[in-house]
């Protein structure tokens, strides 16, 4: 994606047009949630086919692979679609990870908060649509929405105490976001959880298909691409507050996992914010 955020509505104009046409399974290079206000989805993922109907929230995480189907119920679709890249939501994003990570799809009841929701993302719709869009004030809208989201997840006991591996999966996800800024090795987390590093790493393949080393890289590179974005601090700076001790290993990491380096995603995201 070219942006750092966007948002658009889904009607059911949109769901009519797709009718009939072929969707392959795919893969984003962002963070995609959405709002269902009216209508269902029929969606593919984490190797489960469910059709979900409004109101309902879903989220779907970079490099997940999965099919959704917008589609009309009773006549009627009214989705919004949110799409933001990990660093623009840095702080916040491994909290997404770790609330979805058990269902991609939740089902919300109908009340004023559902509501709510559609005001917030209306609201940010039309600051990017403005002239000169203010990304902090779109970036408060959606932490805002995800705060009411986190709110209103219905209880399901049963579903959060069947799979103990989830369970560890989120606690290990609190430990990362606590000391992820530290040069910590897998060890130090499966001593948090009181297992091996092996079975630590069984449960992360299994949950998000990647290892635990994946899952912590990935964690330091989306504070790094916000510290790129939201500070002046040099190179050395950022890798040293992230644990990387050298700057040129720093440097690698950063371009072996994004493809530039940490300049040029510095000056990219400049380009991109200017616009």
């Amino acid at each position: 994606m070219d942006k750092l955020f966007k948002i658009f509505r889904f009607t059911e104009t949109d769901a009519k047009a797709l009718e009939g046409q072929s969707i392959e399974p795919h893969v984003h290079d962002f963070e995609e949630l959405i709002i269902g206000a009216e209508g269902k989805i029929s969606h593919f993922i984490d190797f489960d086919d469910e059709t979900v109907y409004a109101p309902f929230v879903s989220f779907v995480t970079q490099g997940k692979p999965h099919l959704l189907r917008p589609q009309t119920h009773e006549g009627k679709c009214d989705l919004w679609v949110i799409r933001f890249r990990s660093e623009f939501m840095s702080e916040t994003i491994f909290n997404l990870y770790s609330y979805f990570h058990i269902r991609a799809n939740i089902t919300l009841p109908t009340n004023r908060c559902f509501g709510r929701l559609t005001s917030l993302c209306e609201m940010m719709h039309d600051e990017v649509n403005r002239p000169n869009p203010n990304l902090s004030v779109i970036k408060q809208l959606l932490t805002t929405l995800l705060t009411m989201v986190y709110n209103e997840k219905p209880e399901d006991p049963e579903l959060e105490s069947s799979n103990a591996h989830s369970q560890t999966y989120a606690n290990f996800l609190r430990i990362l976001e606590e000391n992820f800024r530290r040069p910590e090795k897998i060890s130090f987390y499966a001593e948090k959880l009181f297992m091996s590093e092996r079975n630590l790493n069984l449960i992360c393949q299994e949950v998000m298909q990647q290892s635990v080393g994946e899952i912590i890289e990935t964690r330091k590179l989306t504070e790094a691409k916000n510290l790129l974005i939201n500070s002046n601090k040099t190179i050395a700076e950022i890798g040293f507050e992230l644990g990387y001790n050298e700057k040129a290993y720093f440097s690698k990491v950063f371009k072996r996992k994004t493809g530039q380096t940490p300049s040029d995603f510095r000056d990219e995201m400049k380009e991109l914010i200017s616009k």
